[in-house]
């Protein structure tokens, strides 16, 4: 297995205070927008820009978790029982700006599980999506509002975000993998 290290801990540091200032830019109330963590690593990601808006700013945000298992359009197609992990939105969406964070953009199928998911919770009046890394391969018609870095990939190779929390380091890698999963 081939990889290639695209973003060093200097770089994903660098793109989570950029993301800090994306997130609050277009608002008058900066408390407006709420940040929701999609599971596994968009939860560690999310926290991660929150701190920065915490300390840069001084300001703080809503903070939620979310799990889209149940919602994904695969889920009856899985041999195995999946891994069903927290959801907590301890706040209310309704009229409320989200921003949704989740490592990598591909089909765009994961973001619109979140998306069913979240209208489950609550009406916000709008969702917007931040990701680490689009790469593309498009399915559905899904866009992501934030982007750290576009990387066009092919179909034999994946990309993995590390998190310290999980990881042990914050970096991004390109790998090419033997199998190409269907």
């Amino acid at each position: 297995m081939e990889e290639a290290k695209i973003l060093t801990e200097e770089d994903v540091n660098r793109t989570y205070m950029r993301f800090a200032h994306q997130f609050l830019e277009p608002y008058d109330d900066p408390s407006q927008p709420a940040i929701i963590g999609m599971q596994t690593r968009g939860v560690y990601m999310g926290r991660r820009i929150l701190d920065v808006i915490e300390k840069e700013f001084g300001l703080k945000s809503d903070f939620g978790v979310l799990d889209v298992t149940f919602y994904r359009d695969d889920y009856r197609s899985k041999l195995k029982m999946p891994e069903v992990k927290v959801t907590e939105i301890p706040f209310d969406l309704y009229n409320r700006d989200v921003i949704l964070v989740d490592d990598v953009l591909y089909t765009g199928r994961t973001v619109r599980s979140a998306m069913d998911a979240l209208m489950a919770y609550g009406r916000p009046r709008s969702i917007r999506f931040c990701c680490m890394i689009d790469r593309g391969h498009r399915e559905l018609p899904v866009a992501a509002d934030y982007v750290g870095l576009t990387v066009p990939t092919h179909a034999d190779e994946e990309v993995r975000v590390k998190v310290r929390e999980l990881d042990g380091e914050d970096a991004v890698y390109v790998v090419k993998v033997s199998e190409v999963k269907k």
